[in-house]
Formats: C-alpha cells, structure tokens, sequence
C-alpha cells in the first residue's frame, strides 16, 4: 500500500523510493553529468555495464529513449526494425520509432509477445535493390508486456540471434523488466545481454527509483547515443542523486522481485474464488496478472471504478481485460485486501446472460 492509502497495481511505475533509497540519494555526490564529470552517474554506467557484460552505458531518463536511442545508433532513415505486434517501442511509445527515427517497424504476429527464429527469418529483408527497405535491427522486449509478463527463453533468444547474425542484423534488448526475467529464470542478465548489440534496464518499475533507465552496449555505439541524448534533450546536469536510487536499488532491491512473482501468483489463484474473473495467462511468469472479466455482469471500465471507490487502483487493457502489476509497495497483506474486494464486488453483480 502506498503512502496514500491506496493499493496500486496499474502499473510497477508507481513505486516510490523507500527511506533507504531516498537517503542515498540526499549523500550523492554530485557533478555535471554532461561532461561526464558526475561520479555517481558515472558509478551507475559502470555498474550496468559489467552486470549486461558491455564494454559501456548510459544513463537514460527514460526507457523510451533507451529504445529510441538504441535505434538510433543502429538504423539509417527508411531502414526497417522487427518487433513482436505487440510491443511496447511498437504500441505505447507515441511511434517514435517513425517521428523520431524514420525507420518503419515489421510487425511479427509471436505467441504471448515471443517469436521465433523461424518468424525472424521470413520477416528479414536482404537485397541488393536500392527500392527495397533494408532490415537493420531486430528488437525484443523482455519481459513481453502485453504478452502477461512472459520471458523469452535464452534458447530462443539465441535462435533469433543466429539468424540475425547470418543475415547481418543488429539485435537490441527492451529490457524495462528483464531483471524480473532474470530473477524467475534463474538466467543471469549477462547471460539474457550477450546476444544484443545493445540493452537496456529500467530503474523505475520493479527497482522502485523515481526515474531513469541505462542503456548498455559497445563503446561505439554508446558514444553515439550520448550524442542522440543531448540532441533528444537528455542532459540531466548533476544527475547523482537519481543515479543513486539507481545504485541503492541495484544492491538491495534485485533478488526481492521475487517477492513480486510470489504476490502475482497469490492474486492469480486466488481469482478462482472471485465469481466471473480468471486469469487470462494462468499462473504468471513474473509480476504481472491479465485479468478476464468477461464472464463477470461489469465491463473493465465498470470493474476499474467499482475497486477506486475501495481504494485499489487497477489498469483496464479492454472492455473485457484487466492488468495487476505487483511491486515494491504491494505485499501479500494487500493482494489480500484486493481479493477480498473483488469477491465483494462480484458478490454484488449479476453474471452476465449467455
């Protein structure tokens, strides 16, 4: 429960930093970060860089730029990028990727966000003509958002690199929530980095800083995207005091997304007992929990209000579909509360006629 009172599960981004983290960031010391002259930043660069097993990083204030940049510095104008139908650069970014990059996004239908090698190789386009759009980069995102916190397994990672490899295309990593992978899987995130020219990770979900994301990569490629950040307005000045809410998470609040999958799985099972809702996805992967509530007598719509009115905010995904996100400020005393509400307010509808 937050601060406020109210139990949030729209999104992992509504972490607020804990004490601890807050007083990190009070001790930072501090510098311009656009001259490369601030030492926890710097210290933030290094730390992701060794733990993604990349030559260098930088500090982002956001995962979109991480994306965009990471585009950027590896696609011409005109050149095409392939992402799942259903990924977040792809359908939550504003089309950035085309505003910003000029490059056109070759959509693959994957099963819960995921594709394969086999998808990578039809969708691929290699040719000599000068009227044909050339593919430049293959990007997936880890976790898949929308395909309910799924993780891309290691192996099938490596099968879409080795085509890309083959046919000479780049490969970046969106990785907002692969940390919450890494901890599920047991696969370390060098191991989840390795077949990506460049990655990201996200400071402000499951982490719970305030802002911020690093990207990782060559130290080519990373010297042209601290070019594209100050071209995109990135410069943050003296930037310690978020890059050490990055470095206080990176130490203590990694191995406790556990906890997060744990109250995932606590919510989802307990939906057996909230008449008219189910878990779209079953048993989740890691921290997020699509909710079907279809056979319910309230559209999502009516479900998001009915729980705001109790003080437990929600993310309505459609007519019929809602998303729970668990994170540092939800513990297993809290998906309680939200279980019992939800039996209150189905107890209190009639199903929907069939």
């Amino acid at each position: 429960m937050n601060p406020d009172g109210v139990i949030d599960l729209s999104s992992d981004t509504s972490t607020r930093p804990t004490k601890a983290m807050y007083d990190a960031m009070v001790d930072a010391k501090v510098g311009d970060e656009q001259k490369r002259a601030d030492p926890t930043v710097n210290a933030l660069c290094e730390r992701v860089a060794d733990v993604l097993g990349k030559q260098a990083a930088v500090f982002l204030p956001s995962g979109v730029m991480c994306n965009l940049t990471g585009i950027l510095v590896q696609c011409g104008r005109g050149d095409v990028v392939i992402t799942d139908r259903t990924a977040h650069v792809l359908t939550m970014e504003g089309g950035t990727p085309a505003a910003v990059a000029g490059v056109m996004i070759h959509s693959i239908d994957g099963e819960r966000g995921i594709f394969s090698g086999a998808d990578v190789d039809r969708a691929i386009t290699v040719s000599p003509k000068k009227n044909v759009a050339r593919t430049a980069l293959i990007s997936i995102e880890q976790t898949s958002n929308r395909g309910g916190g799924s993780i891309w397994p290691l192996e099938t990672i490596r099968e879409v690199s080795r085509i890309a490899r083959e046919k000479g295309v780049a490969m970046h990593m969106d990785g907002a929530r692969m940390l919450n992978a890494s901890v599920a899987s047991g696969v370390s995130p060098r191991d989840y980095a390795a077949e990506f020219d460049t990655a990201w990770i996200d400071l402000s979900k499951g982490l719970g800083c305030p802002v911020g994301a690093v990207l990782a990569g060559p130290t080519e490629l990373i010297e042209e995207a601290w070019r594209w950040k100050h071209r995109l307005g990135g410069a943050m000045r003296q930037a310690g005091v978020l890059a050490a809410a990055g470095l206080h998470a990176l130490e203590n609040h990694v191995d406790r997304l556990a906890d997060d999958h744990r109250n995932a799985r606590r919510l989802a099972a307990g939906l057996a007992e909230v008449p008219g809702v189910s878990s779209i996805w079953g048993e989740p992967e890691t921290n997020m929990v699509f909710l079907d509530v279809s056979g319910s007598s309230l559209s999502a719509p009516q479900w998001l209000q009915a729980l705001l009115d109790r003080g437990i905010s929600i993310g309505v995904e459609s007519e019929s579909a809602l998303r729970a996100v668990t994170h540092l400020d939800v513990d297993s005393d809290d998906i309680d509360v939200v279980l019992e509400v939800m039996r209150e307010v189905a107890g209190a509808q009639r199903p929907r006629a069939h």
